[in-house]
Formats: structure tokens, C-alpha cells, sequence
């Protein structure tokens, strides 16, 4: 699995206007904008007044004899090594080329270019003691679509996401690889003067201020929560089209009975589902005193409870993600007073803990599609589908294996929903002796969304086959249209073809969010008839 389906693309030339950065936080929407869309980014005046006072504070100590960390003495385990004034800029220098230690294939465009928007947007709290100038050199480089190359491996999520964030800092002073802007992978300095700028010589406390961040795995968050949002409301929808396709009721969905267990999260998604099936010729067909059944599987009867808690749990990452991008976040810091302190900001135990919470969602709920795909699929509990979906029932498998590539995906997130924010390592000589690895929690939450928007596909594939095998009798407008959506994509019921493709295809709508764009206005005016 691909860690996203938008994870490659290189940015774009930006057609709005930048993103303004002040002394306040940027808010998400920002950053999933400039991480994915290429938007530019500005650094208005009172940002820069705020880091031209703090760098102030740091010259008149550059000179000092007293130890000041990150200024005057080594890093780490080296802290009490007392560094000269004379090496105190080529420390800088060390720092960024030592800490760019990271190893494996290089990690996304936009989670380069968000981890880089997400610290500029600290270097402009005013409180890390970098130049202006190095700030604005910093921006330029974003802004001319020079995204350094991001190895996998390096971070441990504890005074922030050191290699990831020094591999960038690394391309700032013109060393290392980058992807410019045509998405080539050219040498730092190459591409720098191909865009007019000029490779920047660190001074004291700047190395420091450009890699203690929980940047990396902050971009990350944003960006998995702007897809889960999304995919929730798809698999609603998904969901409420496996309702049809096995004659499943809708009245579990009716707001009184939810009223009764009031978890906000349950009643969005109950509504939602009531909606996507109002006006459905398929459920009317077995409503009322005719209908034998006393209930639906869990599988379908309890959808609204297993999606409403990721719902609710990614609102609350999202509140975490609100007060981190409020953060400035660097070690030492420089207060208001003029104090340089150092402090345990940049530990990443918040972001990581919601990351993994996150991803247990997400296999929470891809196990409960993958559960009414099954069940659309067999014939003894499918309620008159014919074995599999197949057209001509022994000659042809219909969508059995497409089920296994389903279940398959979702034992892969069952794994990567083992949480990594549990484990730590010690690392600097039992200095930094305990880390978050939050960096690893978000890594394995992208794959996870990539697993997801696949096992959706799948059950929106088979309950549009499903439903195309219930005519004469009419689907919802709501899930009518997704249906329809699928078939401009994918034929209907015929002899077996070649099943991977179909699958693909579906992922495509969804990665497109066309599957949204056609579902939600129908959802949208059926909700208010209601």
C-alpha cells in the first residue's frame, strides 16, 4: 500500500494568494493547503519585528562567557562541553550535518513541505532566536518548490523530529539532495541558484532553532485528519448502500433511539445513514408487519456506534492538533522577558498518543466494511443475492477474491494498529532516555488511511453490484447517485473481468473525492425534506 493516494504529487504553482505568517499559529487547513497544494507562504511584519527583537537576545549572549545551551555548548550528552566563541557559528554547521543521519526511501513531498510550513511557523512565534534573514531564506525555499530529500527512518519523536527536520535545514545551507521544482532530484545547491537564492551560513542558536520541533509528525496528523473526516463521511454512505443491498432496515437510525446514547459522534453518523436511505424503493419493499426479521447483524445495526467513535476520536486529535499548531516549540526557547530556558516542549508524547489512536480507528472501522462485504456475498445471509455477486453462479467467481484482497488489507491494519507511542528507546547517552516515536506513529497512520480508501472502495464496489442485482426495485436518490458514480467508472453485473482494475478505479473516485462531490449535495437536499 502506497502511503497515500496524493503522497507523490509534486506542488503546483500556487493561483492564491500566500498563506500569512505571523506570530499566531497557521491553521490546518493551511497546511494540508501549502503541504499539498503548493500554496505559498508569506512571513507578515509583525512576525518578523517579534524574530528580529528575539535575535537580539541571542546576539548580545553570543559573546557571553557563561554556558547557554545551544549557543555556547555542545548538544545532547555534550552539554557540558563548553564550545569558544570563535566555533559557536561552526557549530551550527556540525549540528545540521550531523543530525541529517536519517536512512530508507525518501517520505512524500507533502509531508516535506508540511513539517517545513509547520516549522517556519515557529521560527515566527518570535521565541527560537533565528535572523529574519534566515527565516525568509527558509520561506523562499518552500515557496520555490525546493523540497529536500526526507529519508524514512531517523526520528524518534523526542526533541522533535531532529533527522527529518535537519535534512531540510540541510538543503538550506546548500548541502544535500533536494526535489526541485519540476519534481528532479538535483543537488541542494543546484537548485537554490536555479531559483535566484542564495545558500544560507548559519549563526549561533540557528541550527538548534530549525530541527526541535514536533513538525514531521504534526503534518502528518493534519493531513490524516483531513482524509479521515472524508473517508467517514464516505463510508456512511457505503455503509447505508450495504443497508439496501441486503434489505436491511433504517429505522436503527432514527435520531430518538440515538437520543437514548447521546455520543455526538454515533448521532452524526445515525443521521447521516437515516439520510443516505431516505426515500429508498428498496427498503420500502420489506418494511412494515411483512418484514419477518426482528433485527439486522451488528454488522449493519450497529454501524452508527463504530463509526460515531472514530468520529469522536478524531475531534479529539483534532483539538490536540489545534493547541500544537498554537505552540512554539524549540529548546531553548527565548520568553517574552528576555530568558533563554531550556524546557521538554518538543517531546512529542501528544501528537503520538492521538496518531495512534487514530489508526486504531481506522482498522476499527475498515473491519466492520469488510464484515457487510462479506455478508453481501454469501448466500445464506445476502436474503436472495445470488453466490458472490457472480453473473453466472459456478462459472464465475463474482467478487470473492475481491473480498480476500479486502480482508487481507484489513488484518495489515490490525498490525498497524499496534500503538508506537507505547514503546521508547534511550538515545544520547541515557540523556534523552525517554521518546515518543511519534514519527512512527504517523508513518504507519498514512498507510493505514491507504488501506482504508481501498477496503471502502471494495464494499462501494460490491454494493453497487449488489444493488444493480435488486432491479426493479430502486435504490435511495442518495445512494443511487454513488452507485451511479461507480458506474461511469465500472460496468455492471456481466461475466467476470479482470477485478483489480475495478477495484482501482473505485479508489480513484475516492481519492478524487468525485465519490464526495456526487454523494453529498444529493445527501444535503434529501437531509433537509426530512
Amino acid at each position: 500500500m502506497a502511503p497515500t493516494a496524493q503522497s507523490t504529487d509534486h506542488p503546483a504553482a500556487p493561483a492564491v494568494a500566500p498563506v500569512a505568517l505571523g506570530i499566531g499559529p497557521v491553521s490546518a487547513a493551511d497546511v494540508v493547503d501549502v503541504a499539498r497544494h503548493g500554496r505559498a507562504v508569506q512571513i507578515g511584519p509583525e512576525a518578523l519585528a517579534a524574530i528580529t527583537a528575539t535575535r537580539g537576545v541571542i546576539d548580545a549572549l553570543a559573546g557571553d562567557i557563561a554556558p547557554h545551551y545551544g549557543i555556547s555548548t555542545g548538544f545532547g550528552a555534550l552539554a557540558t562541553t563548553h564550545i569558544t566563541a570563535d566555533r559557536r557559528a561552526a557549530l551550527q554547521t556540525s549540528l545540521i550535518r550531523s543530525h541529517a543521519a536519517g536512512s530508507g526511501t525518501p517520505v512524500e513531498v507533502e509531508v516535506v513541505r508540511g513539517l517545513m510550513l509547520l516549522r517556519l511557523s515557529t521560527l515566527c512565534t518570535g521565541r527560537t532566536g533565528i535572523r529574519p534573514a534566515t527565516a525568509l531564506a527558509y520561506a523562499a525555499m518552500l515557496n520555490a518548490g525546493i523540497t529536500p530529500l526526507v529519508p524514512e527512518y531517523g526520528s524518534l519523536g523526542c526533541s522533535g523530529d531532529l533527522a527529518p527536520l535537519a535534512a531540510a535545514a540541510l538543503a538550506l545551507i546548500g548541502e544535500g539532495l533536494v526535489h526541485d521544482v519540476s519534481g528532479a532530484v538535483v543537488p541542494a545547491a543546484d537548485a537554490l541558484l536555479a531559483a535566484g537564492l542564495t545558500a544560507v551560513v548559519l549563526a549561533e542558536k540557528e541550527g538548534l532553532a530549525l530541527i526541535n520541533g514536533t513538525d514531521g509528525m504534526l503534518g502528518m496528523l493534519l493531513m490524516a485528519l483531513a482524509d479521515l473526516q472524508e473517508l467517514l463521511d464516505v463510508a456512511d454512505i457505503s455503509a447505508a448502500m450495504s443497508v439496501e443491498a441486503l434489505l436491511g432496515t433504517d429505522r436503527v437510525f432514527a435520531a430518538d433511539l440515538h437520543a437514548l446514547r447521546p455520543q455526538l459522534g454515533q448521532g452524526a453518523s445515525a443521521a447521516r445513514m437515516a439520510g443516505a436511505l431516505a426515500g429508498s424503493g428498496i427498503v420500502a419493499s420489506h418494511a412494515g408487519p411483512d418484514d419477518t426479521r426482528v433485527q439486522d447483524a451488528y454488522s449493519l445495526r450497529c454501524t452508527p456506534a463504530v463509526h460515531g467513535t472514530a468520529r469522536d476520536t478524531v475531534d479529539h486529535a483534532a483539538r490536540i492538533a489545534e493547541r500544537e499548531l498554537a505552540s512554539a516549540i524549540d529548546n531553548p526557547v527565548v520568553l517574552p522577558d528576555g530568558r533563554v530556558e531550556s524546557n521538554g516542549n518538543f517531546h512529542g508524547a501528544p501528537v503520538a498518543a492521538v496518531l495512534d489512536f487514530l489508526a486504531i480507528s481506522v482498522a476499527d472501522v475498515a473491519n466492520i466494511a469488510e464484515r457487510r462485504t462479506d455478508r453481501m456475498l454469501d448466500a445464506n445471509r445476502s436474503h436472495g443475492l445470488p453466490p458472490f455477486l457472480a453473473y453466472e453462479v459456478g462459472v464465475d467467481s463474482g467478487h470473492m477474491i475481491a473480498q480476500y484482497t479486502q480482508a487481507g488489507i484489513v488484518a495489515e491494519l490490525k498490525r498497524l494498529a499496534v500503538p508506537a507511542s507505547v514503546d521508547s528507546i534511550p538515545s544520547s547517552a541515557m540523556q534523552e532516555d525517554h521518546v515518543s516515536l511519534g514519527w512512527h506513529a504517523g508513518r504507519k497512520l498514512r498507510r493505514a488511511l491507504d488501506g482504508y480508501r481501498r477496503v471502502l472502495a471494495v464494499e462501494i464496489l460490491t454494493a453497487a453490484r449488489a444493488l444493480d442485482f435488486r432491479i426493479p426495485l430502486e435504490p435511495s436518490p442518495v445512494t443511487g447517485a454513488g452507485r451511479d458514480l461507480v458506474r461511469t467508472v465500472v460496468d455492471g453485473p456481466g461475466p467476470d473481468r479482470h477485478l483489480g482494475p475495478e477495484i482501482d478505479a473505485v479508489v480513484e473516485l475516492l481519492a478524487s473525492h468525485a465519490f464526495t462531490a456526487a454523494v453529498e449535495p444529493v445527501l444535503l437536499a434529501a437531509s433537509s425534506r426530512r
